[in-house]
């Protein structure tokens, strides 16, 4: 299968698309971003009782199985930079949604543990997965342990705000487990189209974004008009950054996503780029389809075969599109009367990375 090079992004988007240092601003803005929500993380972390602690430690990369410190962060950070982007987008300090920072940071990597299980992946962040080295019951328990933390950080808040951000917490949570039973779905046969598609990326990774900016506005103070209008930014945005992950699912090169590369081929899921080339009416699509829906395993000849398909089918061109269109429409949601700026570089750069 060809992947992309270590230099390489899926630059998706038109004039207007980017700032003139994106990448710069961006990776400023999602440094600050870590180095502000990290101490909340580890001080939750911490409130956990062994093994469940070093667990986590682990899958948060600040410490290896044995628990001995490895000088590593967490991921890219992208849901605690929108919420503070979101927070000063209002003129507030980005220190007044710390709470909220940290409880979309948890609550996402609760769904990445148990993604890991249900997907079966072996690797996240470049390591072996939760389960793969403690095991499936303690990696779904861990999971369960990192979705109450996100409720607990928020204890403490404003009261004017801490009911708002626990109601709007489990909406997400209900929200999530929605889009990845429709995700799982995808992989079970049925008919799938782009708007099914659109519908499961909504919920599976445009809730939480969606969630993490409505924090922000909400901890900053913000009306409700533009909560909702922030609310709105997210999900479209969490809309694209899914359609860029299905794009590095294909072609990304699994020693910079840290993950393994090929998988969603080799599951026959019906990713965006998939189910785009299936509907197209090029020729390649037929051939696809005879190897996508056939029950034998997929050589991995067979799996570039199935990429190459895609690509000349229009998958790539289409989920790359598509992905600009939402990063357009999270754009026009926001009021013209808030700083877009920091949100406006983060929204670029969920769609034009290489992992």
């Amino acid at each position: 299968m060809t992947a992309v090079s270590s230099d390489m992004r899926f630059h998706v988007g038109g004039q207007g698309s980017r700032t003139d240092t994106p990448e710069l601003d961006a990776g400023a803005l999602l440094d600050a971003a870590r180095e502000q929500v990290e101490p909340l993380l580890r001080a939750a972390v911490d409130g956990l009782a062994d093994p469940l602690r070093r667990m986590a430690g682990y899958h948060f990369g600040w410490w290896d199985v044995e628990g001995r410190p490895t000088g590593s962060t967490l991921g890219k950070g992208l849901r605690a930079a929108v919420t503070f982007a979101s927070a000063r987008a209002w003129g507030a300090d980005a220190a007044v949604a710390a709470p909220a920072a940290a409880a979309v940071e948890l609550l996402h990597n609760f769904t990445l543990i148990h993604d890991d299980v249900m997907d079966g992946d072996h690797l996240r962040r470049g390591r072996a997965t939760v389960w793969r080295v403690w095991g499936i019951s303690d990696a779904v328990l861990l999971g369960d342990a990192l979705h109450a933390l996100s409720t607990r950080v928020l204890i403490g808040s404003p009261d004017h705000v801490v009911v708002r951000a626990v109601a709007l917490l489990a909406s997400t949570a209900l929200d999530l487990c929605a889009g990845q039973h429709f995700d799982c779905a995808c992989e079970q046969g049925g008919a799938v189209d782009v708007a099914d598609y659109l519908l499961m990326a909504s919920g599976k990774t445009g809730a939480l974004l969606g969630a993490a900016c409505a924090l922000g506005g909400l901890y900053a103070g913000a009306d409700d008009a533009t909560v909702a209008a922030l609310e709105t930014y997210g999900r479209e945005t969490g809309v694209a950054f899914q359609i860029v992950d299905d794009l590095l699912g294909i072609w990304g090169d699994a020693a910079i996503t840290g993950k393994t590369s090929g998988n969603d081929l080799a599951r026959r899921k019906r990713t965006l780029p998939i189910v785009a080339a299936l509907e197209s009416d090029h020729p390649a699509a037929a051939e696809l389809a005879g190897l996508y829906f056939d029950d034998r395993v997929l050589s991995k000849a067979d799996l570039a075969r199935v990429a190459e398909l895609v690509e000349k089918a229009g998958g790539m061109t289409a989920a790359r599109q598509l992905a600009e269109q939402h990063r357009l429409a999270a754009m026009a949601a926001l009021p013209s009367f808030i700083d877009v700026s920091e949100l406006s570089i983060l929204g670029s750069s969920a769609i034009d990375r290489n992992r």
